[in-house]
């Protein structure tokens, strides 16, 4: 089996797949997700998604074989609460995750309950429309801490040669109180400028930048939380010694919205 690459995707906004208007703002990003299995040496045996919307007090795995929907987003239309995307899990991949995990001396724990949100069903929807890719959940720590989230993607890498797609799906950007500011544009660009600059190089030089975003210009204007970027370090955890690059980068909301690949 040919190694795999790992993916950061920025997901967007809530349920916007489902809404007429929402599609229309996110057209790019749409059409950019639909093409992303183009980028695979083959059709994974499933997906690890690590999301910016589950998060525990230790790294925790889904184990469900039939995951639920999660609706963690306010104030949308009634239908976007019915959506369903019927993925099935994948016990097994679970427990290996795990056994990772703890040969890393990193604690991970299982819940059978914890289901898709949007930062899942939306990009995978959108690559996978019929449902039929397993797909199992890592948590964040909510510790938050950077280093740490890299060294579980370093715990992860050997599954990109076993078939595994690892997707790290957050945003490059998330200040929910900057949205749809004229002010948020340039914050966007210059906080993604780093991220790139970043990723695109040598992995002890990225790791060091990442673990040091909050170094970056307006990182905390960018991220006042770091929920959605911590999944990037778990990507370029598992990317090992394979640079990214910068998939597509979209404008919503009035900010920039950036996805890569690595390897």
């Amino acid at each position: 089996m040919t190694r795999f690459p790992t993916f950061f995707l920025s997901h967007g906004g809530g349920p916007w797949p489902f809404m007429e208007d929402r599609r229309v703002q996110y057209a790019k990003t749409a059409e950019e997700f639909r093409r992303l299995p183009q980028l695979l040496p083959a059709r994974p045996k499933a997906v690890l998604v690590i999301t910016g919307h589950w998060e525990a007090d230790a790294f925790t795995v889904s184990t469900s074989a039939h995951p639920p929907m999660v609706y963690d987003y306010y104030g949308f239309p009634e239908h976007t609460y019915q959506l369903k995307y019927p993925a099935p899990g994948d016990p097994a991949l679970a427990a290996q995750v795990k056994a990772l995990l703890a040969v890393a001396g990193l604690d991970c724990r299982e819940d059978a309950n914890q289901g898709f949100d949007h930062g899942t069903f939306v990009p995978l929807g959108l690559m996978y429309p019929n449902a039929d890719m397993p797909i199992v959940l890592l948590s964040l720590k909510s510790s938050y801490d950077a280093a740490e989230h890299i060294r579980v993607g370093q715990a992860i890498a050997a599954l990109r040669d076993q078939g595994i797609l690892i997707v790290g799906s957050g945003l490059t950007y998330h200040n929910m109180r900057g949205f749809n500011r004229a002010e948020s544009r340039p914050v966007s660009y210059d906080f993604e400028a780093y991220l790139n600059e970043a990723i695109s190089a040598g992995d002890a030089r990225r790791n060091a930048m990442l673990v040091d975003w909050e170094k970056a210009p307006s990182a905390r204007l960018a991220h006042p939380r770091e929920d959605h970027l911590l999944p990037l370090m778990v990507a370029a955890g598992a990317a090992g010694h394979d640079t990214g690059r910068r998939v597509f980068v979209d404008e919503v909301s009035q900010v920039a919205m950036a996805s890569y690949v690595f390897g």
